[in-house]
């Protein structure tokens, strides 16, 4: 029997697991209808704001959100905030089930002396500030040194290692923010150490991000070669087929080290073996010393040791780029260890009606298509959810779009989006580039007729 009934379901959260979501609940065999909810003018999160400017590549999902924001029942209500403009309880009010997919959204914090001070920055702050995100627009980053050390040993890492060393006229063709751009046109940095508290099999970059380092132009690689010995439980671990991706790490850092000399001004040091003790320096960084580790354990359950033997690293920043984690929603439970809305599956633990997906369900892992497995997973409990008859929406009939109106909140939908997305192609036309994004929530509210 055909259920007639229309649902409807909001997302908070506009990135890649909130559209994932929206698609499989467009897909559904029920009659939904779904609010996206943007606290920015601007949808797309991660894809917009976290994806490094020369990797164009990985922005394509893009072509497929639009898709789905073309549908007829799917709207998106952009520059509202829950927890200013709505409240947790007006969302349960108006909608049949609500899905968060908020993402994490600050830094893991290395909770070290001197982390605070001038030249110690977070990831999210550097990544934020070149892609041009409004609330990192105005940083400042003082690249007037010639050493930078990035704490952490995944994708982002290797992001801002790019950022740092690649030449101007690399990135010039890009969307990176004009400012940025400028800024590290100007750069002095010549060496930056990447560090990493265990070895090269444990290192989190992938694959292709690694070769990449390896192939940066005017860039030495330098390793320790002695890091790169394997112990035997590591090497049990490496013959496992499951670690293919470890053991070809492992094969790239050797081959690094195996770089015939070339003439080059720019460095990448790689270490291993070594946690973040101490941010050196009084009122600005001047550099940060380490405490030496080594791998103990059995294979596939091996811990960092740490060991008393310290090294400093002279340098004019620090970037901790340790993880991502989720911030706390007014009025939902919230797991302060690891960065997440409690939950099982995706239903939010002791909340009826309410669910999470991608970062702040699972914590910050995977890939931008991870997200979409994540999203369906959490659907099909809604879902069910509502075949069964579980879900209660009070206002069924009342458009939520009404009330912040009434509020006086400009909110904004995809139409309005892809007038500020005309405007930003148009400003990239004009220096070369496939856009130039407007870094303020002010700019982007000024181009909309």
């Amino acid at each position: 029997m055909t259920d007639n009934k229309m649902y409807k379901v909001a997302i908070v959260g506009s990135g890649p697991s909130g559209f994932y979501a929206a698609e499989a609940l467009l897909k559904s065999e029920l009659n939904i209808y779904v609010d996206v909810f943007e606290r920015l003018p601007a949808p797309f999160g991660l894809v917009r704001y976290g994806v490094a400017p020369d990797h164009p590549k990985l922005k394509k999902p893009i072509n497929i959100y639009e898709t789905i924001a073309a549908h007829e029942r799917f709207r998106l209500l952009a520059n509202v905030e829950i927890g200013r403009d709505l409240a947790v309880e007006d969302l349960k009010k108006f909608y049949d089930v609500v899905i968060y997919s908020c993402g994490a959204q600050t830094d893991r914090k290395m909770d070290i002396v001197g982390e605070g001070i001038f030249g110690s920055y977070s990831s999210a702050e550097f990544v934020g500030w070149y892609n041009g995100h409004p609330d990192y627009y105005g940083r400042k980053f003082n690249l007037e040194g010639q050493s930078a050390v990035i704490i952490g040993q995944g994708n982002v890492a290797a992001d801002l290692t790019r950022m740092l060393l690649k030449e101007e006229e690399d990135l010039s063709d890009t969307d990176i923010c004009g400012y940025a751009l400028s800024c590290l046109k100007n750069s002095n940095i010549k060496h930056v150490h990447v560090v990493g508290r265990r070895g090269p099999a444990q290192s989190k970059f992938g694959n292709n991000e690694l070769r990449e380092l390896g192939k940066l132009e005017n860039v030495k690689v330098i390793i320790n070669e002695h890091d790169l010995i394997i112990n035997d439980a590591t090497q049990r671990e490496l013959n496992d087929r499951k670690n293919i991706s470890a053991k070809k790490n492992v094969e790239l850092f050797s081959a690094m080290t195996q770089q015939s000399e070339m003439d080059s001004d720019k460095f990448l040091h790689i270490h291993f073996y070594a946690d973040p003790y101490e941010i050196l320096g009084e009122e600005r960084v001047s550099g940060i010393r380490f405490r030496k580790t080594e791998l103990r354990g059995e294979a596939f359950a091996q811990y960092s040791q740490s060991l008393n033997e310290f090294f400093d690293i002279p340098c004019d920043l620090v970037f901790s780029s340790i993880g991502y984690k989720g911030k706390p929603v007014k009025n939902l439970p919230f797991d302060e260890v690891k960065g997440v809305i409690p939950n099982v599956q995706g239903r939010v633990d002791g909340v009826d009606g309410t669910f999470v997906t991608g970062w702040i369900k699972r914590g910050p892992s995977g890939t931008i298509g991870s997200n979409r497995a994540c999203a369906l997973e959490t659907v099909a409990l809604a879902e069910k959810d509502m075949h069964e008859g579980l879900t209660d929406c009070a206002l069924r009939s009342a458009d939520i779009l009404d009330k912040l109106i009434y509020q006086g909140v400009r909110v904004l939908e995809f139409s309005d989006w892809k007038q500020i997305d005309g405007a930003e192609i148009i400003r990239g036309e004009l220096v070369g580039k496939p856009r130039e994004k407007f870094t303020t929530i002010k700019d982007m509210l000024s181009c909309i007729v």
